[in-house]
């Protein structure tokens, strides 16, 4: 995850932004490595130093971290495993709780929390976020209003905040095809 952080700010506002963060939380090394295992706390000072250099509330920042995951084209590999999930946007709400089982398939170190999908009436969720990271919630919303986008659906999210450890996720599925998806193709297709 540390290196998706730094992907994030580093492609999305410059290595001099990077280099600024890397500084402001004392990193020993200013480049994080894909597959190796990070301190929760180092992850803290380089989201917050992050949201200090930006000026933006901590949880715009996860927010905007969860839509690059799945919208930028540097990290394309989390976008199809979460597509993967079905052809509707309905489809892919229904299969999040077996997502830390698929991300760890994927990333066998990717440690994600459990996630409890309840369908209520009128296209409206409610999605349970049990465990850590902390602010996993906020980039779960990142990622969720991404998805949509990328089925082509419109929905509305909401973050209730946390009850007892737990984050509460509201989406109401305003419509299913309010728009044009983003291709997905699940595999080459030439001859």
């Amino acid at each position: 995850m540390m290196r998706s952080i730094q992907c994030f700010a580093r492609d999305t506002y410059g290595q001099g932004l990077w280099a600024a963060v890397a500084r402001r939380a004392a990193l020993d090394v200013p480049d994080f490595e894909a597959m190796l295992t990070y301190d929760q706390r180092v992850a803290e000072e380089v989201i917050a130093a992050l949201t200090v250099e930006l000026g933006r509330p901590r949880a715009s920042v996860l927010e905007d971290i969860g839509t690059y995951l799945v919208s930028d084209p540097n990290v394309e590999r989390l976008r199809r495993l979460l597509r993967f999930a079905g052809i509707s946007f309905e489809d892919f709400l229904q299969s999040l709780e077996d997502l830390p089982g698929r991300a760890r398939l994927a990333v066998s170190d990717l440690i994600l929390p459990r996630l409890t999908l309840q369908a209520l009436p009128g296209g409206r969720y409610i999605l349970r976020i049990d465990g850590d990271p902390p602010g996993f919630a906020h980039v779960m919303v990142g990622i969720l209003r991404a998805m949509a986008d990328d089925y082509g659906a419109l929905v509305m999210l909401d973050h209730h905040g946390q009850r007892d450890g737990v984050d509460e996720i509201a989406i109401t599925l305003v419509e299913a095809a309010f728009a044009e998806g983003r291709q997905f193709v699940l595999g080459d297709h030439a001859g």
